[in-house]
């Protein structure tokens, strides 16, 4: 349930990347205005209120946040379809934010509850699978509703599923006892934070004593600049440069997401708990290890016309650009104790959306306009070629904290 929730919102999270070149003729908007769209509009609440909502979560039922979530950002992708104007459609995607900022770090509290620590990477990489399933199944059901019908049909079905779906989910997702399968702490219940909720300001302070906290999400950032950017320009960059009709570039674009995405969370999840629990450092070496690799693959893909080879240089780096999530994803639920998990994994987040999300569209629409006078319909690919240069920033960063992160792992 956990996974088909997750699915659902990237779903609606991605959705308007296909639907971009239909609403861009219908509402005469720029690639500026697009990437606003895509990116700020849904960023600025999702990650605001994101940490708010978690440090609630921390003390009341997660599921019960979950179900309210999904109902309000599936509500808002609905009204998205009613949208005549560029104005109504930013707001309508800043609600979509807001419900989405209480719906994935309750689920990594609530997943870490269900496993034990030797398993967790693999069963957060597999909630992960939620990220191209959806994204994948956005593309396609987005950009097939919308040959057959049009692009407001498409935020219309997609948003009422997710309303149905919300009462499904609380019936049937039971809330786990924080901690239950962790270590007993070392801390005397009378002196120590774990018996009790910590503030806000306790959790901050905690996490700001540990460096690899920092590194991750700002690693994940970076990547993230690239990772979201890919997913809402590229159906737009395979139909200008290989001058592809919206559903063929729903359905070649969509397959390189979901064959490549699965395949490299599932290969980063199993490294992550082969090599992890004994090493924690291991958590970050192996994405920084793959994002080198991806970076000079995007840039093969981007720059071949042959389309068969075009296919498997874009799934390639599609599959090592996602093998952070379970590791990373793992590695920040062990740095703190278990009743501030959640509250970590929002401020993660937080750096992590407001950074790749609110930047990645918006950066890469913007340097395509201004690469436009001179490149026409090919300044698009010579923006994300440009991007690429994040991966390298990524993979820094997760390389400085692999050497912290046994020194900050929670004890």
């Amino acid at each position: 349930m956990l996974i088909l929730v997750y699915t659902f919102n990237f779903i609606d999270r991605q959705i308007i990347g296909i639907l971009a070149g239909p609403i861009k003729a219908e509402l005469n908007l720029s690639d500026t205005q697009l990437g606003l769209m895509g990116g700020l509009a849904f960023a600025l609440f999702y990650t605001a209120l994101g940490i708010p909502i978690a440090w609630v979560a921390d003390r009341t039922s997660r599921t019960w946040i979950m179900t309210i979530a999904l109902t309000l950002w599936s509500g808002f992708t609905a009204l998205c379809g009613f949208a005549q104007t560029f104005w109504q459609l930013f707001l309508c995607r800043l609600g979509v934010g807001v419900g989405e900022a209480g719906g994935v770090a309750p689920s990594y509290s609530i997943i870490t509850d269900y496993f034990p620590p030797h398993e967790r990477a693999r069963a957060l990489g597999v909630y992960s699978f939620g990220i191209p399933v959806g994204s994948a199944l956005g593309i396609f059901l987005g950009g097939w509703i919308a040959t057959k019908v049009d692009w407001r049909m498409a935020f219309i079905v997609v948003g009422l599923v997710g309303v149905a779906l919300a009462p499904l989910f609380r019936l049937t997702v039971r809330e786990p006892k924080r901690g239950g399968l962790d270590a007993a702490p070392k801390t005397a219940p009378e002196t120590g934070m774990e018996e009790r909720r910590p503030t806000f300001g306790e959790a901050l302070k905690i996490l700001g004593q540990k460096p690899s906290f920092w590194a991750l999400s700002f690693g994940a950032a970076s990547c993230s600049i690239m990772g979201y950017g890919l997913f809402f320009w590229l159906p737009s960059f395979f139909q200008r440069t290989y001058d592809m009709s919206l559903m063929d570039a729903s359905l070649f674009f969509g397959s390189i997401v979901m064959i490549g995405g699965l395949i490299g969370i599932w290969v980063g999840a199993w490294l992550g708990d082969k090599a992890g629990p004994n090493n924690p450092g291991a958590y970050a070496r192996i994405p920084a290890i793959a994002f080198v690799m991806a970076a000079p693959c995007y840039a093969a893909g981007v720059m071949s016309s042959w389309l068969p080879l075009t296919f498997v240089l874009f799934l390639i780096p599609q599959a090592l650009g996602l093998t952070w999530l379970g590791p990373i994803i793992t590695a920040v639920q062990h740095l703190v104790a278990p009743n501030m998990r959640t509250t970590a994994s929002a401020i993660f987040l937080f750096i992590n959306n407001l950074i790749g999300i609110g930047f990645g569209t918006l950066f890469l629409g913007a340097l395509s306009d201004i690469l436009n006078a001179r490149f026409g319909d090919e300044s698009l690919r010579y923006a994300i070629l440009t991007g690429l240069l994040f991966y390298l920033v990524s993979a820094a960063l997760f390389w400085f904290a692999s050497r912290r992160l046994a020194r900050d792992w929670h004890r």
